[in-house]
């Protein structure tokens, strides 16, 4: 009884914050945003090492990739080779994306 109670609480604990934004679902929902990308500009078209702040961001955005490969915007630079020398140095594993 208490362990259903506990269950019943908990899923109303993240109904509410489903419905305040703290907790998103949906990949367009999910933080998903080619301006972090930005960061990382630098170092992906020229030979400097990314930044702290360009792998942060890069590694935020990391399940985002794909779809950011796509954009008309940034597409090209996620293309360029210096974007999968820059995934490197930051830790993050460049998609094979479809």
């Amino acid at each position: 009884m208490e362990n259903s109670l506990r269950s019943c609480y908990m899923v109303a604990f993240m109904v509410l914050l489903l419905l305040a934004g703290h907790l998103q679902p949906t990949e367009a929902q999910s933080g998903c945003d080619s301006v972090q990308l930005s960061w990382c500009l630098q170092s992906i078209v020229s030979n400097t090492p990314p930044s702290q702040d360009c792998c942060r961001r890069l590694r935020g955005q990391q399940a985002c990739l794909c779809r950011e490969i796509r954009d008309p915007t940034f597409g090209g630079y996620l293309r360029h080779p210096g974007a999968r020398r820059v995934a490197t140095a930051c830790g993050v594993t460049f998609p094979r994306c479809n």
